[in-house]
């Protein structure tokens, strides 16, 4: 048995060199002294016999000798935390023997298949290349073709050629760019244009509130109006700032699936538009007139179809057979990055354009800059870690390339999460969107808990979480910027957590291919929109917050139908006129200098007009208006109903662009 029993436990210096001095000799007993005594000392440790021990016997420290020694700059912290801290340190460090993951494949046979069949008939490296080349040639012309076919529309007579607009295109252009009395939208009839929609314009939503009346309207489709009659679809009438394919598709005349083209006519003034429930669309009743209304000739023959579902699906049978067989992370990730990226980019997602070559330069612009992203993904942050080496080709092809796919279609697979946009605005005015944002929130965690756990396991959970607190510091500082606000896209969503799937588990394999997906449609869609956003560009149809007009009881005359408004006076010099809309219509700017009609309006209600008419009243700078109250109604009975406080929610002239694209002039014929 050994009697030196080693304390690894950190020790004081002095205790060290007191272990270091040689012990002095034991002393020598007389011959009168007798070795039963109780007090007689112990000569040597020898004589004692402990029995067998090992190291997990040692003695414990006392906690003293432990403060004076790596703990000691320690030592205010209290025990108990200070003991917690080391088994935690200890846990996230990792078991002794790292286990790197390595993702066996189910049913190998099967999963290997695709690659055994190409080193039987095409073992040199050279003619795989030559293949791939064929391979990656034959999926660009037949998307060239496909697309190119779907581009040809059948001529309608005496329109001409359909032109392709947008699924917000309209003819009334909102935030009062219409001029006073709309006079920069006519002419309000007789005039028309042969037209082509893309596919899916049902879902087609204002992210910011539009007033149609006493009502705001937001996350629906603004689509006002339909045919007179529910009981058929004859005769449909919309108001002039519907978007012109949400109408076509709620009237029927075009195809929410696939698209269609027809013609739209201007037919002037109209009055009582109907709310109806019609393919898919509710469209928004308005029960006063409007100066410009439109409809759909019945009658045209006319032959188009979107091809974003045939090109869709051309793009996931390519990638698939290429998933299947290549064992290439790098050829597999960097070809399918690019087919993907173009197919979000020329037709499942497609920014607005007017034309396919300003659509193709759009996309060309925004492809090199994201490639180099692709670049830093494969081979700073851990993709190449996930793919290489990875030899089950159906798991592959399951999990990262469809987790991919279901990413880059966000505008279809994320579509029923009501979140259009994370910021603070939208989070507090869109129906359910913190309870999804609670549960998304838990999902990731889920998630985090499950990838923390597997990095541990490989030992690498220490970089990541160095590298992650770097993260969180860096949005923290960027909170606290002033006159700057923090805007989490797509592509940030991505950036920060891909590197959390740097690991070859099935997991890692489906996260890390939403996330790429994800940021393939943020750049293809929006582009690369700055991370630090003024409160200006993110306002959008928000209100300014600048003061409201005080508004006087009007004055009604029965006898002329006529009702005259007056107001308190400006809170400041900043504010010199005041704007009026009628039925959203803006019908007076005055200026207060002006002493004629600088501080009252009067309106005169038509002759045979039975209807109710909507005021909004805001102060303005110069040429541009602040917010605008809610609506006060003078009904039809000539009695005027106060408007709500607060102001409403529609956006002020000249502040920001919006969701609308109003109809070229260019297209606007003469019937």
């Amino acid at each position: 048995m050994s009697h030196q029993m080693t304390d690894t436990r950190p020790t004081s210096p002095d205790v060290e060199q007191q272990q270091q001095q040689p012990s002095p000799p034991p002393p020598q007993q007389h011959a009168g002294d007798s070795s039963s005594h109780p007090d007689a000392p112990l000569a040597v440790a020898e004589d004692l016999d402990f029995g067998e021990q090992n190291d997990d016997d040692d003695p414990p420290t006392p906690r003293f000798m432990q403060d004076q020694g790596a703990w000691k700059r320690w030592k205010w912290v209290p025990y108990p935390v200070r003991k917690f801290g080391t088994s935690a340190v200890r846990w996230i460090k990792g078991p002794p023997s790292p286990k790197v993951w390595k993702i066996e494949p189910f049913l190998p046979v099967v999963q290997h298949a695709p690659l055994r069949l190409v080193d039987r008939f095409i073992s040199q490296k050279k003619h795989k290349f030559l293949l791939y080349l064929g391979y990656a040639a034959v999926w660009i012309i037949t998307f060239a073709i496909v697309m190119w076919r779907g581009q040809v529309a059948s001529e309608i007579a005496t329109w001409g050629q359909p032109q392709d607009i947008s699924c917000g295109a309209a003819y009334w252009s909102r935030s009062n760019q219409c001029g006073l009395n709309g006079v920069d939208c006519r002419p309000f009839n007789g005039s028309g244009f042969a037209f082509r929609c893309p596919s899916n314009c049902a879902s087609y939503k204002v992210l910011n509130p539009r007033a149609v009346g006493d009502q705001e309207i937001v996350y629906a489709p603004l689509v006002v109006g339909g045919p007179p009659d529910p009981a058929n679809e004859e005769n449909p009438i919309y108001r002039g700032d519907s978007f012109i394919c949400g109408a076509a598709v709620h009237s029927g005349f075009v195809s929410d699936s696939y698209g269609g083209c027809g013609v739209v006519s201007l037919v002037g003034e109209h009055s009582n538009f109907v709310s109806t429930v019609r393919h898919g669309i509710k469209s928004i009743g308005f029960d006063s007139y409007f100066p410009l209304s439109i409809t759909f000739l019945p009658g045209i023959e006319c032959e188009a179809r979107d091809t974003r579902w045939s090109l869709l699906a051309v793009s996931v049978v390519f990638t698939t057979v290429l998933s299947l067989f290549t064992a290439s992370s790098a050829v597999f990730f960097f070809t399918t990055f690019v087919g993907i990226f173009w197919q979000v980019g020329m037709a499942s997602d497609p920014p607005s354009h007017s034309s396919i070559a300003g659509l193709f330069s759009d996309i060309l612009g925004k492809f090199l800059p994201a490639m180099f992203c692709a670049w830093v993904f494969y081979d700073k942050m851990g993709v190449r870690r996930t793919l290489r080496g990875l030899t089950a080709q159906v798991e592959k092809t399951v999990l990262w390339l469809g987790g991919c796919w279901v990413g880059a279609l966000t505008n279809y697979t994320f579509d029923f999460i009501p979140i259009q946009r994370l910021s603070g605005h939208d989070l507090e005015q869109q129906p359910g969107a913190k309870a999804a944002l609670a549960i998304i929130i838990i999902v990731l965690l889920v998630i985090a808990v499950g990838q923390i756990w597997s990095f541990r396991q490989e030992g690498r959970l220490v970089r990541y979480l160095k590298l992650y607190a770097l993260f969180i510091v860096v949005i923290l500082i960027f909170l606290g910027l002033p006159s700057l606000s923090l805007r989490i896209h797509h592509y940030i969503l991505a950036l920060l957590l891909l590197p959390g799937t740097s690991m070859q588990t099935r997991p890692s394999l489906l996260y890390q291919g939403i996330l790429v997906g994800l940021f393939i449609n943020g750049i293809a869609r929006w582009g690369f929109d700055p991370v630090l956003q003024t409160s200006v560009a993110l306002q959008g149809d928000s209100q300014l917050g600048s003061p409201l007009p005080a508004i006087l009881a009007p004055v009604i005359n029965t006898t002329l139908a006529t009702i005259t408004f007056q107001w308190k006076p400006a809170p400041g010099p900043r504010y010199d006129g005041i704007s009026v809309l009628v039925n959203d219509v803006e019908r007076f700017r005055g200026f207060f200098d002006d002493d004629e009609e600088g501080d009252h309006f009067t309106w005169t209600r038509e002759n045979g007009t039975d209807a109710n008419e909507y005021f909004r009243f805001a102060f303005m700078s110069g040429t541009t208006s602040g917010d605008y109250t809610k609506a006060g109604i003078w009904n039809t009975d000539l009695e005027w109903v106060d408007m709500q406080p607060g102001p409403s929610k529609i956006k002020a002239r000249d502040v920001a662009r919006d969701e609308m694209q109003p109809v070229p002039r260019a297209l606007w014929k003469r019937q």
